[in-house]
């Protein structure tokens, strides 16, 4: 049996060194196909989610998934991420936080032209942005 991922104890970690230095979590998301989330936010298949206690409501975190409701302008949502799903998690103040690889849905096809950059390689990856 293969040990458990680290990932969503490092995600719980974060969210709760925010929360106690008095910062506002930020969820960096991937949106795929098990992601439930508002379709209207989502920009370039990424959602950045302000995560804090005052921002959502029955947010529970576990190994696979996170859950919790949160309004957006004005309506309440359930919102479901897929750990896997999850880019980020960060505090809006400072950008501190822990940054994760991700599964694509589609893997780009290898490029046997030498000239041709790698896609997935680190500079070309697309970056999260925070959204105000």
């Amino acid at each position: 049996m293969s040990p458990a991922s680290t990932k969503p104890y490092l995600v719980r970690a974060i969210f709760e060194w925010c929360c106690d230095q008095g910062f506002t979590p930020h969820l960096g998301v991937r949106v795929n196909a098990r992601t439930r989330v508002p379709a209207g936010y989502v920009k370039d298949g990424e959602i950045v989610l302000n995560v804090s206690p005052a921002a959502t409501r029955n947010l529970k975190m576990d190994n696979d998934w996170i859950r919790f409701s949160a309004r957006f302008n004005g309506v309440s949502q359930e919102l479901s991420i897929p750990m896997d799903a999850v880019a980020g998690i960060f505090a809006k103040e400072n950008g501190q936080g822990l940054f994760f690889e991700t599964p694509s849905e589609t893997a780009p096809e290898a490029s046997t032209d030498p000239r041709q950059p790698d896609p997935a390689s680190p500079g070309n990856r697309p970056r999260l942005q925070v959204i105000k």
